[in-house]
């Protein structure tokens, strides 16, 4: 039974449909990305969970060309998406960008409830990714990480999403980290 004409939910259900092809397009371009055949297409819903997969991942092999980035450069991008969520990004896409195509690109990562996209795309303004260290790049990770649960002030716009809530970046962050490390799996 349908509802009827004028009813409320008739016309979320109406909004949603003629939104959705608007959100695909808008994540499209946002800088997302089909997934390489060899992507192992993580999914995670909390930031612990990520931790988890980093703490499995004791000798990671990169999945080309699923990434080009070795995984101390990863980690170390990573580790500055979760700090910028709290001190600011150096740079970011305009506020038309933002409140349009960045917020439904969101909307359509969070509905499918995983990210994708250039895994090789610096944070615009962000210094070069140090990967000398490894080691170094996954404490760093874990910082932030910590950092990011325990931070109790406002959360600075995301460069691309702008505004979000603590829950909508650990979201975020977490959905982040399952397509990074999606391109790398344990040497057996």
């Amino acid at each position: 039974m349908n509802p009827p004409l004028g009813s409320p939910r008739r016309r979320h259900l109406l909004l949603a449909a003629s939104a959705a092809p608007v959100g695909l397009l808008a994540a499209g371009a946002a800088g997302c990305s089909q997934a390489p055949a060899n992507d192992r297409r993580l999914v995670f819903t909390t930031l612990d969970q990520a931790l988890g997969e980093l703490d499995r991942l004791t000798q990671p092999e990169a999945l080309p060309p699923a990434t080009v980035w070795g995984w101390g450069q990863t980690l170390a991008h990573c580790a500055q998406s979760v700090e910028y969520s709290m001190t600011g990004f150096p740079q970011a896409k305009s506020q038309v960008f933002q409140r349009t195509v960045g917020t439904a690109a969101f909307k359509v990562f969070a509905w499918r409830g995983r990210m994708t996209h250039d895994l090789g795309e610096p944070i615009p303004g962000a210094p070069s990714l140090d990967a000398s260290n490894t080691e170094e790049a996954m404490d760093r990770l874990k910082r932030a990480v910590r950092a990011f649960t325990q931070w109790n002030a406002p959360l600075r716009p995301h460069f691309a999403y702008g505004e979000l809530s603590k829950s909508e970046y650990e979201q975020a962050h977490a959905m982040h980290l399952a397509n990074h490390f999606s391109a790398f799996r344990q040497k057996t």
